[in-house]
């Protein structure tokens, strides 16, 4: 009896414990400063891995100082103004190269540009980004400090 009390006891702590490691508590504030000097690259699309054509390089997101955001698209660079409107995020006034590329860069990088380009919503974690819109969504992995 007084076992199964102390297990009882001891039951929520461990649950606790269990959820903290599952990363629930893993989430950061939307702001500028936890958004910005990042290299943000990205995993997946509507929660799907990327699948790459040999030679490309994931898309990546970098937001600099004075939220200037930067990176690849999939097949071209793009740059612009980063906007924060509570948890709403955009590039404004995007401008990208114009090369082409095989279509399966061509369509990730009108994914991108549709996200970016537009008003989405935001979820930050400590070593993940998050952007949805009505169409899509894209998973970012920190990768590393900009410079």
């Amino acid at each position: 009896m007084k076992k199964t009390a102390i297990a009882m006891l001891f039951a929520p702590a461990i649950l606790a414990g269990c959820a903290a490691s599952s990363g629930q508590g893993s989430s950061m504030d939307v702001t500028v400063d936890n958004m910005q000097n990042h290299n943000w690259v990205l995993e997946s699309v509507d929660g799907k891995a990327l699948d790459l054509p040999e030679g490309f390089a994931a898309p990546n997101l970098e937001i600099g100082e004075a939220f200037a955001a930067n990176g690849h698209g999939g097949c071209n660079r793009y740059f612009g103004q980063a906007e924060l409107k509570g948890h709403q995020f955009r590039i404004d006034k995007m401008a990208t190269t114009m090369m082409a590329c095989p279509e399966p860069a061509m369509a990730l990088e009108g994914v991108m540009s549709n996200v970016l380009g537009n008003w989405s919503s935001v979820e930050l974690g400590k070593q993940h980004l998050v952007l949805k819109n009505s169409d899509h969504t894209l998973r970012f992995q920190l990768t590393q400090g900009t410079n």
